[in-house]
């Protein structure tokens, strides 16, 4: 154990994906997946060297940006790891539509698309449209999970790369892009001391250790599956097993495939899996969890008792952003206290509140919540004003209102934000506002979340319709549906004669909904 202790160590402070996956002992098993032959270590290792030598080769090299589009499973994660490795990876969402691809692919300024073979993305004519390189993803019959070789769809011009390689730790090792409160989405750039520092986090507040075995059932193209449900168990040489996707249907008998030790998910998710379990005991029974894990939105302490009941097991909930690599506070495990209805002690950044005037309070006191450190992105990218807003003398600001307990337990109390947090899908109201607005029947338009019962939020729209004219509310909605990804679609959409205005006439989102009578 002590051996392993030491390389955990090295490997955060050496701040490489290379470094990162050195823990695994060479036989021990990395990834797997429904009805696959695993992947040992040394296979992952050995893929992440040849895939980057390809890349390297066709042109691609270090902070060069890498979309990937593929569906959830063991070759998204390890494509990831190795892009991670040696390019600037950028997971894409496989459920956008053509106009949003083409949105991203140019804001990301992209080098090159993966795609798995025969795959019919809208993301692949959008990059043929933009001139960026496509490489197919292909898997050999028979292949252990996660393994795949990369072939270029047109022979590439470009001479081998002078950035080859692995990634040091000032070189960006992935860029999201996050709603915010304006129309266009900001990138947020990742470097690769950042992803390690929060894979180090990760694993120590959870103590894995390289028997863990992870049920991953979390979207690949959110940071939340990326860091906590794969970077993170690898930087401890634990494995990984990757299903489709969350399927509340499958996920037992996922977990007598997998024989796992955690999970990690957003509350609906658990919810879900909560209202089956009592039909699944016998499952529990075999494969009792060490631990269970939430974050991305806030779980009712109701749901976290009934959890911890059904699995006999500890349901720790984290606190984090993309902006912070993820995590940014925890609730402990066992035998340290852990407080229902917080979020726990800080995990990794150092985290305060701050006032409007911008100094730090004190216990129990309200303010925004302030985070900085290691696993902290160092700014938005080409974004001065989102930067001068988001960031104050050395602490970025997350937008959300809180306060710490005496014991240093922190509570969300409040969002600043005007983001709708979907099950932890986040929605700019405002990039809907500007869909909506190009219906030849809308004149003007508010969107906002409204609550409900499971996601916490749900879009909303309320639509003064030109005069004249008559829209309802299934077209305005299939309309949406056309340019946007399912979860942005307002599932309610109100028709007024009037947007409700403030007292400055200003539009105000936050509190519309109650305002309304919605929820």
């Amino acid at each position: 154990m002590q051996v392993v202790d030491v390389c955990m160590h090295e490997t955060f402070m050496s701040a490489s994906i290379q470094s990162l996956l050195a823990c695994g002992a060479d036989s021990n098993l990395a990834l797997s997946a429904p009805a696959r032959a695993p992947l040992t270590y040394t296979g992952l290792r050995t893929l992440v060297v040849d895939t980057l030598t390809r890349l390297n080769a066709l042109g691609i090299g270090r902070n060069d940006r890498v979309a990937i589009v593929l569906d959830n499973g063991p070759e998204m994660a390890a494509c990831y790891i190795a892009c991670a490795s040696g390019t600037t990876s950028a997971p894409l969402n496989p459920a956008y539509r053509a106009e949003e691809f083409e949105f991203y692919l140019s804001d990301l300024h992209a080098r090159a698309l993966i795609v798995r073979r025969r795959s019919t993305s809208p993301a692949i004519d959008v990059a043929v449209k933009l001139g960026v390189q496509i490489f197919d993803l292909v898997v050999a019959e028979g292949a252990p999970a996660g393994q795949f070789t990369l072939e270029p769809r047109e022979e590439s011009t470009s001479p081998p790369s002078m950035r080859g390689g692995f990634s040091v730790a000032s070189d960006i090792g992935m860029v999201l892009h996050t709603s915010g409160t304006t129309s266009r989405p900001k990138i947020v750039p990742l470097s690769v001391g950042n992803l390690c520092a929060s894979a180090g986090h990760i694993r120590d507040t959870l103590q894995f250790q390289p028997n863990d075995i992870g049920l991953n059932i979390m979207p690949l193209f959110h940071i939340h599956g990326l860091i906590a449900g794969v970077l993170a168990p690898l930087s401890a040489g634990s494995q990984v097993f990757c299903t489709p996707g969350f399927n509340a249907l499958k996920f037992f008998g996922w977990m007598d495939e997998a024989h796992p030790s955690w999970y990690t998910a957003v509350p609906t998710m658990h919810q879900a899996i909560a209202a089956r379990a009592k039909a699944h005991l016998d499952v529990i029974r075999r494969h009792p969890l060490r631990f269970l894990r939430s974050s991305s939105s806030s779980m009712p302490p109701q749901v976290i008792k009934e959890l911890e009941s059904l699995f006999g097991s500890p349901l720790i909930e984290a606190y984090g952003m993309t902006e912070a690599t993820h995590q940014m506070a925890s609730n402990p495990l066992p035998p340290r206290t852990r407080k229902p209805g917080t979020v726990g002690l800080s995990a990794g950044p150092e985290i305060s509140i701050m006032d409007e005037a911008g100094a730090l309070v004190g216990v129990g006191e309200v303010g925004e919540i302030v985070i900085r450190g290691p696993n902290v992105t160092a700014g938005y990218e080409n974004n001065p004003d989102a930067n001068a807003e988001g960031f104050a003398d050395g602490w970025f600001r997350t937008g959300d209102q809180g306060m710490k307990d005496a014991d240093g337990y922190l509570s969300i109390t409040g969002r600043l934000k005007e983001i709708i947090n979907r099950g932890g899908e986040k929605i700019s109201p405002r990039e809907v506002d500007e869909i909506l607005m190009d219906h030849p029947a809308v004149a003007q338009v508010v969107c906002f979340g409204m609550p409900h019962p499971l996601l916490g939020e749900e879009v909303a729209a309320v639509v003064v319709l030109r005069e004249g004219v008559a829209a309802t509310e299934r077209e305005i909605q299939a309309f949406v549906t056309q340019r946007a990804a399912g979860f942005k679609v307002p599932r309610k959409i109100l028709f007024m004669d009037e947007i409700p205005k403030g007292a400055t006439g200003k539009l105000q989102r936050i509190g519309l909904a109650r305002k309304l009578g919605l929820g």
